[in-house]
């Protein structure tokens, strides 16, 4: 199996080429659309991993039904040879189908974590990541896997999933990876006009002005709260969703910050819905 990238579509092809996959193998899920965030999920995947399994499936089930599934961005031949460059062993390209089969009507759902943040601005969303990411973890049976801090609640959810099921993996999360200009990096940045890409560095802008207050000696989580919308206001283009001064585990909004916290935001930029955060404490 050495050297050449191994592509299954199917559910027989992806049991077939992962019985040959020795050792232990690390899962990279993406919805496609590859950046380099992703990559760098993929190389750590492969310099703690003997195997690197990666799976493109855009899950219809985490959009709602406003959002925009019909117009995610694909790009499944540029993300094979990415996927290839970064030494993948084998890639699984289900498609509806194969995920979800005629009748389907099984899910997996965490509770209270999954309420607040994302969980309040997009009703059903994390129930079907969770379900999708449980039959992944099925389909491919690996020893770890690898899921981006940008997708800090999402991270967090499958975490307690994979506690709560008793699925033998460990959750991996990896650091953000930003543009230059501190912009996290996301497969909806395509939707970014010229202009919506300029303002959209004031997520950035607006999380390293909290963090800095913190630094500085501020716990007060409703005075950090209140020094991001104020930088997010300074933006015209910027249109608020929420910001969150949270718990890092319960993710219940925080008093004061005392212990390990996420700074977190959603932001309409236009019609694009941007997410960021950071850790603090």
């Amino acid at each position: 199996m050495d050297n050449q990238m191994i592509i299954a579509s199917t559910l027989d092809e992806l049991r077939a080429a992962r019985l040959l996959l020795d050792g232990r193998v690390g899962l990279v899920p993406t919805m496609g659309y590859l950046h380099e965030g992703h990559l760098s999920l993929a190389r750590r995947a492969r310099a703690e991993c003997d195997r690197v399994v990666a799976t493109i499936f855009v899950n219809p089930t985490q959009f709602g039904a406003n959002e925009d599934l019909s117009k995610y961005p694909r790009n499944l031949k540029g993300d094979l040879s990415l996927l290839e460059s970064t030494g993948v062993d084998l890639v699984w390209t289900p498609d509806n189908e194969t995920i979800y089969p005629p009748g389907f009507s099984t899910w997996v759902e965490v509770e209270g974590l999954t309420k607040p943040l994302e969980g309040a601005a997009r009703p059903g969303h994390f129930r079907g990541v969770t379900t999708v990411v449980a039959k992944l973890f099925n389909a491919v049976q690996p020893q770890v896997a690898y899921f981006g801090q940008k997708d800090a609640q999402q991270a967090a959810v499958i975490r307690k999933m994979a506690r709560d099921l008793n699925f033998p993996i460990k959750i991996a999360v990896c650091p953000t990876v930003r543009e230059a200009d501190g912009l996290a990096m996301s497969s909806r940045n395509s939707y970014l006009s010229a202009e919506e890409r300029q303002s959209a560095t004031v997520l950035f802008r607006a999380l390293t002005a909290a963090k800095d207050a913190f630094e500085r000696g501020e716990q007060n989580a409703e005075a950090l709260r209140k020094i991001m919308s104020n930088t997010l206001a300074s933006e015209p283009r910027a249109q608020i969703q929420y910001v969150s001064c949270a718990d890092y585990d319960t993710l219940e909004e925080l008093g004061m910050v005392t212990g390990k916290a996420l700074l977190s935001m959603a932001v309409f930029m236009g019609k694009t819905r941007l997410i960021d955060n950071f850790v603090i404490g």
